[in-house]
C-alpha cells in the first residue's frame, strides 16, 4: 500500500514567520535551514515512500528545491497542515493510500517514529493515527516551564486504555503534582508533530467543521474529534534521542544544543 509523506511549510506563521527559513546549527558547525533538516528527517525514514515539500510560498520552493526536494505547490487559503497535505494528495493526483504529514517544524524527529506511526495505521481500522512520546522528568519540566513564561509550547496528549486519543492540549495534561527526577518517566506524553491519515478520510477533512476545541487550542487533530472520528495514539520510543519542535525563537537555541549533544550534524 502506497504511502506519501508531506511536509507542509509556510512562510506566513503568526508565531514565528519565514520559520522553515531559520538556519540551526549542527554538531559539527554546518548551518542548514529548518526545512532542509525536515527533509533529511523524512527522508531517513524506510519504507516505499514518496517525500515532498507543500508550501504556498516561493522562497520556501526555492530554498526546498536548491537541495533536490520535490515542491507541491498548494493554496495560501489552506488553514493548516492537515489542509495543506489534502491539497499536496489531490494536486498529484491522489493515488495514495496513506499520507503522513510530517510537520516543517519538527526537525529532530527520528525515523523510528514515523516507520511506527505508518505501521500503526496500517495495522489499525481508523482514519488518523498520531505518535505519542512519554516524558521524562526534564522534558515535562521544560513544557511546564514554556507555560509558567507564557510561550506555547509544545503540546501534550491524553488518550484511553485502547490508545484512542481522548484529547490534545497545549497546556499541560494531565495535571501532576509530583517532582520527577529528570530521566524518570511520568504520566505526561508529548503529542510528536506528525500524523498518518487513510487518504479518503484526509480528503474529507478541509470540508468538516472547525469546533469550538480546535479554534480555541490551534490544533488541527480536534477536528477529527470533534466531528466524530477516533484517533489512534502511537506510543514511540525515544532511545536516547531527544525530542523538541521549533514552535519560538528561543527553540532554535535549544534545538542546537540537542544537535550538539546528541552529534547530529
Amino acid at each position: 500500500m502506497s504511502t506519501l509523506i508531506v511536509i507542509p511549510a509556510r512562510y506566513a506563521s503568526t508565531r514565528y514567520p519565514a520559520k522553515p527559513l531559520v538556519a540551526l546549527t549542527g554538531s559539527t558547525g554546518e548551518k542548514k535551514t529548518l526545512i532542509r533538516r525536515s527533509w533529511d528527517a523524512a527522508m531517513s525514514v524506510e519504507g516505499d515512500l514518496r517525500v515532498v515539500v507543500a508550501t504556498d510560498d516561493d522562497r520556501i520552493k526555492a530554498e526546498a528545491e536548491s537541495f533536490g526536494a520535490e515542491v507541491v505547490m498548494t493554496s495560501p487559503e489552506c488553514r493548516n497542515g492537515t489542509e495543506r497535505c489534502a491539497e499536496a494528495h489531490a494536486n498529484l493526483g491522489g493515488g495514495f493510500d496513506y499520507v503522513v504529514n510530517l510537520q516543517g517544524d519538527a526537525p529532530l524527529t527520528p525515523p523510528w517514529f514515523i516507520e511506527a506511526l505508518i505501521e500503526g495505521i496500517k495495522g489499525s481500522d481508523l482514519d488518523l493515527a498520531t505518535p505519542v512520546l512519554r516524558c521524562e522528568g526534564a522534558m515535562l519540566e521544560a513544557l511546564k516551564e514554556d507555560r509558567r513564561n507564557d510561550r506555547v509550547g509544545g503540546t501534550t496528549a491524553v488518550f484511553g486504555a485502547a490508545h484512542q486519543a481522548l484529547y490534545f492540549s497545549k497546556e499541560v495534561v494531565p495535571f501532576t503534582g509530583q517532582t520527577y527526577a529528570p530521566d524518570a518517566p511520568t504520566p505526561v506524553f508529548h503529542h510528536v508533530g506528525a500524523y498518518a491519515y487513510r487518504a479518503e478520510a484526509l480528503a474529507r477533512y478541509p470540508e468538516w467543521e472547525i469546533g469550538p476545541l480546535e479554534q480555541l487550542e490551534g490544533l488541527e487533530q480536534l477536528r477529527f474529534l470533534e466531528n466524530g472520528h477516533d484517533i489512534l495514539c502511537v506510543e514511540v520510543e525515544s532511545k536516547g534521542r531527544q525530542f523538541w519542535e521549533l514552535n519560538n525563537p528561543s527553540d532554535v537555541a535549544r534545538i542546537e544544543a540537542i544537535m550538539a549533544e546528541m552529534g547530529l550534524a
